[in-house]
């Protein structure tokens, strides 16, 4: 995947909402191609995490501990 123009989010803009209340996010996203969601989530993922196209995989790391 090439690497994405991230949105420029508008801080201006925001809503308070209770978590009780009924959302329409989950209609939002069965309504979007399995390509379309692939791609939000490799957005938010490289939003978090950066992009660097040298790494292609989450780095592993192991801990050596002794069990009294």
């Amino acid at each position: 995947m090439a690497e994405f123009d991230f949105p420029k989010v508008r801080r201006d803009v925001f809503k308070v909402t209770s978590l009780y209340d009924p959302s329409d996010d989950k209609e939002y996203w069965l309504s979007k191609t399995p390509e379309e969601r692939l791609e939000a989530v490799e957005l938010m993922r490289q939003i978090i995490y950066g992009y660097d196209p040298t790494t292609s995989r989450l780095q592993r790391f192991f801990e050596i501990t002794r069990r009294q």
